[in-house]
């Protein structure tokens, strides 16, 4: 039995839109509490009156004690007025979480191919307008909690949302294989395009967020092109890496070389020659190294021929030139002259490619030598 006067408060979670109270057909003077992120709706014989925001108000309805008592014996005991009060929770809701039920079907704008897709995430809402929500939606029902609110409007959501991401998606010609990174904008698109929708049953759709993509893993031409996709940025990456490695070893070849060149001057400089003193010296080895050379000295050309070469080189090689050439000279008893001749030629032919004797220099020599076997 109800006391005289009822106070009447919110008893229930946070995760509650609206919960409604279990203290009805109270008297005149009832006490109503309300918290500051709640609105109170008063009913009286099923129809919604006042609406009370936070605070502490005082109850004034028709069923009045004596009133009733005496309407109540021609009614069998029973109160014709019927009070009844809803609280609505008007905090912001999160972690709402949403899903299609069934794949949603599309062609990917960028490679053309069909596919079928599937989409999840969460979404926050508050109450924006109490009366309405609790006419639309909660009815005779005595509360209404996150759970079954998400399951009235599963239907509405999967009848607006699977057409709403497929038109987004070709509308920004977002494909299949990027499609991670513009899961926000995509986000955004829907969650403008659902606030009006919210609104008609008094909610507000604070956010929306897309927080998974279900791709058609196993799928032929899924595969397929995901294959041909990966394959040819990983093909450009590759050959873009090798180009650059390939750059990279040849700075260092040129670099080597060049370490080798500094060396090699710096040993010419601390031991006293240039670089074409020691080209010179190289020639009159490989000179000497001809096994007809003793045939040049024997010919009458030997020293003459390695002073030339001293001349060309200059004065620090002649005197390692001619001994390379003695050294390397054996002492044959006797030799052909026309071959003796052959061999010398060849080997003014060798000075003359190397740029120790000019061509007038080579025809002149090659006179001379002819002129001694004649």
């Amino acid at each position: 039995m109800n006391k005289v006067f009822s106070i009447i408060k919110y008893e229930g979670d946070n995760d509650t839109f609206v919960w409604k109270s279990p203290i009805e057909n109270f008297n005149t003077g009832s006490q109503l509490i309300v918290h500051e992120t709640q609105e109170a709706l008063f009913f009286l014989n099923g129809q919604a009156l006042d609406l009370f925001g936070p605070g502490r108000h005082t109850l004034e309805t028709q069923n009045i004690p004596l009133l009733r008592k005496a309407l109540n014996r021609a009614t069998n005991d029973e109160s014709p007025y019927v009070c009844s009060i809803y609280f609505i929770n008007k905090v912001e809701q999160m972690a709402i979480k949403w899903g299609t039920d069934s794949q949603v079907h599309y062609i990917d704008p960028i490679y053309n191919f069909p596919l079928s897709i599937g989409a999840s995430g969460e979404m926050s809402m508050r109450v924006e307008d109490s009366r309405k929500l609790i006419l639309k939606l909660v009815g005779t029902e005595r509360n209404l909690s996150q759970d079954s609110l998400t399951r009235k409007l599963r239907a509405f959501l999967m009848t607006k949302m699977k057409p709403l991401l497929s038109r987004t998606m070709l509308k920004g010609e977002v494909s299949i294989f990027t499609i991670e990174s513009q899961i926000d904008i995509l986000s955004e698109v829907m969650h403008a395009s659902l606030l009006n929708d919210f609104s008609d049953y008094g909610l507000a759709l604070e956010r929306f967020f897309i927080t998974n993509i279900a791709r058609p893993d196993g799928d032929r031409t899924f595969e397929k092109f995901k294959d041909l996709y990966y394959r040819q940025y990983g093909e450009v990456a590759e050959a873009r890496l090798r180009q650059e490695i390939g750059l990279i070893d040849e700075a260092t070849a040129a670099r080597k070389r060049i370490i080798e060149a500094e060396s090699i001057a710096a040993k010419r400089v601390l031991e006293g020659y240039t670089y074409q003193e020691e080209r010179g010296l190289d020639v009159a080895e490989k000179v000497a190294e001809n096994p007809g050379v003793g045939t040049m000295t024997s010919a009458g050309i030997g020293i003459g021929l390695a002073a030339g070469v001293a001349g060309a080189v200059g004065g620090k090689v002649a005197g390692v030139t001619k001994d390379a050439i003695d050294a390397a000279t054996p002492k044959p008893a006797a030799v052909d002259p026309l071959e003796a001749f052959k061999q010398q030629v060849a080997k003014l032919q060798i000075m003359k490619e190397s740029g120790l004797i000019s061509d007038e220099e080579f025809n002149q020599l090659k006179q001379e030598l002819l002129a001694k076997i004649l």
